[in-house]
């Protein structure tokens, strides 16, 4: 089994690859799972998650959100920063790895995603992604990295209610520095562009989804072996993820009137999709 092709590969073993990857299982653990060689795995990883990012590109647009969380994750590639070799120091792909996630509150939609890097040239890719998404005004809330105040003024004028977040944090405990962050103290909420409602300044939701990437994918856990060693997988499981996140898992929060996924909830599907239909994009794009 182990020499099987990923070109023949049966539909059914397709499904049971790709549904270990998205629980958040390693590509190693998914080899031993299925029966199913590395190579095969990692190829199908690629095609699919290269499927999945074409199609949320197209599909996801004139979309209707009032109010966007949006939040920055910290990942690896390659190796740790301080461990990059010095014929690699200064290459994408090799040391901290940043997604910038775009979050509607009210659907759950993960509007927009990037890998890439904490920089200006990063951010103001994002906001005019996340903008040209977008059919109407809304309340957007960041965290206080400054590198979002220009981008976002650059990208939507005046034409936002566009607040921040700051959080206040204590000390760390010297004994817990190394794996615990420091306590959230406070907040303090400022408002930058426009009127956006208080209540509504938040940013819970998207990092609540910092949690369920952690959690759903192998790559992003922390004090483990389990990161990526080529930024292309890196972006294909992100793809992945977020294309079984957006339309084919039910989110708690919007099971009234009946089981839907953020992507239903947005109008962007009418139906719950399953695995096979997400492996299925592989032909249809």
């Amino acid at each position: 089994m182990y020499n099987i092709g990923m070109n023949k590969l049966s539909i059914e073993k397709k499904t049971q690859v790709i549904t270990a990857l998205v629980e958040g299982n390693s590509i190693r653990a998914t080899c031993r799972m299925t029966g199913t060689a590395k190579g095969t795995v990692t190829r199908l990883l690629a095609s699919v998650g290269k499927a999945c990012a074409l199609y949320q590109d197209k599909h996801l647009n004139n979309l209707t959100s009032k109010r966007i969380q949006c939040d920055e994750i910290w990942s690896f590639c390659y190796a740790k920063q301080k461990n990059v070799p010095e014929n690699k120091q200064g290459q994408f792909g090799y040391g901290d790895v940043w997604t910038w996630v775009a979050l509607d509150a009210d659907t759950k939609l993960t509007v927009s995603f990037l890998v890439g890097l904490r920089n200006v040239e990063c951010a103001t890719h994002f906001i005019n992604d996340l903008k040209d998404r977008l059919a109407n005004r809304i309340q957007l809330t960041t965290d206080g990295y400054k590198v979002y105040l220009d981008t976002v003024d650059d990208a939507f004028g005046s034409e936002i209610d566009y607040a921040i977040l700051d959080k206040l944090y204590g000390k760390e405990p010297e004994q817990q520095k190394r794996y615990s962050p420091a306590k959230c103290v406070g907040t303090v909420k400022k408002v930058i562009q426009g009127n956006p409602d208080n209540e509504a300044i938040s940013t819970s939701y998207v990092e609540r989804q910092n949690l369920t990437m952690r959690m759903s994918m192998r790559r992003f856990t922390r004090l483990t072996n389990a990161f990526s060693k080529k930024i292309e997988n890196l972006e294909y499981a992100v793809a992945l993820h977020f294309m079984y996140y957006n339309f084919a898992r039910p989110h708690k929060t919007l099971a009234n009137p009946y089981p839907r996924t953020p992507a239903m909830a947005a109008g962007v599907s009418d139906h719950i999709w399953t695995i096979e239909q997400i492996v299925k994009l592989v032909s249809r794009e």
